[in-house]
Formats: structure tokens, C-alpha cells, sequence
């Protein structure tokens, strides 16, 4: 009977100890995990889908934008102009509108379309999400909690830009107060560029 027991207490021991190995390792990024931003798919500022695998090969600059923020100026005209700048090279700017920080982009998704277009915006503008919370979308999911700690980490403000390579890998991550003409990120962006497009990309 203190044998059954015995074999009973250890399998059990065994059993916890699996349960635990097996959460270490998806804590740690063992387990299945998505491997670069191409694996989404969002909706653009009229509401289609549109799945980030068509930016393969691209440099994107993920930013996350707001009309009422003491930022929104200086970001969006520099924005604008590296865009204008860079994208005869492969470089693509996606704005993603979020009410996040201080309620500085309360409006519809028309009313942020209608507000870009007074500013002569011409890189993508994506639906309004949320970048951080309990109803964070997926990609700032996955940006948030990237393997890289250097990218990780929440989204501090408007205008936190994420840099992203050819092949997806997302290299880079800029406070909100560096805009985007600021020489590291001009720099960042032209090594990104000089690298060759992958193969069907």
C-alpha cells in the first residue's frame, strides 16, 4: 500500500514538474512564437484588411500617432519627410492611431483620415487601436513583448517609432521625443536600406 502510494506521490511529482518545465519554456520564448510583424493583419484607416506580409522586402517604420498631442506638429511633418525622402529606396511609414495617452486622439477613423489629409499625409494610415492595455491589439502585443529587451518594453507615448528590416526583424525602437529627421534615426534607416531585398521579397 506505501509502495502504490509512493508511486502514486512521485508520478504526481512528475507530473507538476512536466506542467512547470512546459510553462518555463513558453515564458522564455521556447514555444511556438511569431517570428516577425509580417505574421499580421490589421485594417487601414477605411477598415480593409490588410496583412503586413505585403510590406515584405520594405523598411517600415511602425508609429503610433495622435492628432491632439503636443508632438503631433514636428512628428507628422517629419514623418512626412523621411517618408518622401526614403521611399523611392523601399521605405514605408504605418501610422496607427490610439487614444492611449491622454485621450489625444478621441476622433473616428474619418475624422483622423479627414485631419491627415489637411496635413498632406501621404504614407499609410492604418485603423485607431490600443498600444498598450488590456484591449492592446496583437502587433503591439508582439512589439511589447519582442524577445529583444532592447525593443521590448510598453509603448511610453504618442509617436514611439519601431524600425523593421527587410526580412521583418524589427531592428530598432525611438522615444517619442526623437523625431523622425533626428540623426540616429536617419542613420538606422539608411543601414536598413542598404541591405539587400531578400529573395521574393
Amino acid at each position: 500500500m506505501l509502495r502504490t502510494i509512493g508511486i502514486g506521490v512521485i508520478s504526481l511529482g512528475i507530473g507538476v514538474t512536466a506542467r512547470a518545465q512546459d510553462a518555463a519554456k513558453k515564458t522564455a520564448g521556447d514555444g511556438p512564437t511569431t517570428k516577425s510583424v509580417y505574421e499580421f493583419k490589421v485594417k487601414d484607416i477605411d477598415g480593409k484588411d490588410v496583412s503586413l506580409a505585403k510590406y515584405k522586402g520594405d523598411v517600415v517604420m511602425i508609429v503610433n500617432v495622435a492628432s491632439q498631442c503636443g508632438l503631433t506638429e514636428k512628428s507628422y511633418a517629419g514623418l512626412e519627410s523621411i517618408y518622401e525622402k526614403y521611399k523611392g529606396k523601399g521605405f514605408k511609414v504605418l501610422a496607427f492611431p490610439a487614444n492611449n495617452f491622454g485621450s489625444q486622439e478621441p476622433g473616428s477613423n474619418a475624422e483622423i483620415k479627414s485631419f491627415c489629409s489637411g496635413k498632406k499625409v501621404t504614407f499609410d494610415l492604418f485603423s485607431k487601436v490600443s498600444v498598450k492595455g488590456d484591449d492592446q491589439t496583437p502587433l503591439y502585443q508582439y512589439l511589447t513583448r519582442h524577445p529583444d529587451k532592447a525593443i521590448a518594453g510598453d509603448v511610453q507615448w504618442n509617436f514611439q517609432k519601431y524600425l523593421v528590416g527587410r526580412d521583418g526583424t524589427v531592428i530598432a525602437k525611438f522615444s517619442p521625443k526623437t523625431m523622425p529627421d533626428d540623426k540616429s534615426v536617419v542613420e538606422s534607416v539608411e543601414k536598413a536600406l542598404a541591405v539587400e531585398k531578400p529573395k521574393g521579397g
